[in-house]
C-alpha cells in the first residue's frame, strides 16, 4: 500500500467574506503544482457560504459535479429547469456534458450553509447534461459503507459518467470496517469529516485526508468515532 497523509491545515484557503473555502486541490487563486488532482478527482472544496449569499449563474461543461451539504440548506437552479433545495443528508449530481448553467446559494437568510463540492472528470466528453439528487439516511452508514455515487446507480446510488464511487461511513467509538476498492487500479482519497480514524499506522484527523494506491482492501478503525468520505476513483482518464 502506498499512502500519503494530507493535513487539513495544508489545504488551500480562500476567505471572501461571504465564502470561506478550503481547497484540497489547486482551485481559483490557490495553485500547488503537487496538488492539481488525484487521478480523475480534480476538486474537493470544503465550502461555507454566509446567510443569504451564494454563487451566481455560471457555466460548466464536461465535468461530473457532486455536492454534499453538511450543515444548512442550499438552493439550486439550473438551465435544465431544475429548482431544488439540498439539505443535510442529500447528495446532488450534475453531469455537465455539452454544457449547462446553474446557480446555488444559501437557502437561509440567517445561518451559514456548509457543503462539499466535488469535481470528477468524465469518461466521455460532450454527453447530454443530466441532474439528479437523493436523500441518504444517516442510520444506514453507521459502521457500514453507504454508497452515494457510482457508475451504474447500484444500491440506490446516484450515477455519474465515470468509473468512480463515493461512499460515506460513520464509525462508532472502537469500531472498524473493511473497504475494498471497486477496481484494483483505482486510488482512494479518504477524507475525514469529523473525529479521527486510523488506517495501518496513519492517524487521520478532522478534515485531514489519506491518499491510498496499490491497496485493494484496507481496514478503517476509530477509537472515539469518525465521519468519513471515501472517493474511489480512476488514476488515469
Amino acid at each position: 500500500m502506498n499512502s500519503t497523509l494530507v493535513k487539513a491545515d495544508s489545504r488551500g484557503h480562500a476567505d471572501l467574506g461571504w465564502l470561506n473555502s478550503h481547497h484540497s486541490f489547486s482551485f481559483g487563486s490557490y495553485y500547488d503544482p503537487s496538488r492539481t488532482n488525484f487521478g480523475t478527482l480534480l476538486v474537493l472544496n470544503d465550502d461555507t457560504v454566509a446567510a443569504g449569499r451564494g454563487f451566481g449563474l455560471h457555466p460548466h461543461d464536461n465535468m461530473e459535479i457532486i455536492s454534499i451539504p453538511l450543515d444548512g440548506a442550499l438552493e439550486h437552479e439550473d438551465s435544465m429547469g431544475h429548482t431544488q433545495q439540498l439539505r443535510v443528508g442529500d447528495a446532488q449530481v450534475m453531469s455537465a456534458g455539452t454544457g449547462l448553467q446553474h446557480k446555488e446559494y444559501n437557502a437561509s437568510s440567517e445561518t451559514p450553509v456548509s457543503f462539499l463540492q466535488i469535481w470528477i472528470t468524465p469518461r466521455q466528453q460532450n454527453t447530454e447534461p443530466r441532474y439528479d439528487q437523493k436523500n441518504f439516511e444517516a442510520s444506514q452508514r453507521v459502521n457500514r459503507v453507504q454508497l452515494l455515487v457510482s457508475p451504474d446507480g447500484k444500491e440506490e446510488s446516484l450515477s455519474i459518467g465515470q468509473d468512480a464511487w463515493i461512499s460515506r461511513v460513520d464509525l462508532s467509538a472502537e469500531a472498524s470496517i473493511d473497504y475494498t476498492a471497486h477496481r484494483p487500479e483505482n486510488g482512494l482519497y479518504i477524507f475525514c469529516l469529523e473525529g479521527s480514524f486510523e488506517i495501518a499506522d496513519a492517524v487521520v484527523g478532522a478534515r485531514d485526508a489519506l491518499t491510498v494506491t496499490d491497496a485493494e482492501r484496507l481496514t478503517l478503525s476509530s477509537a472515539a468515532g469518525a465521519e468519513v468520505l471515501i472517493l474511489d476513483v480512476p488514476m488515469t482518464d
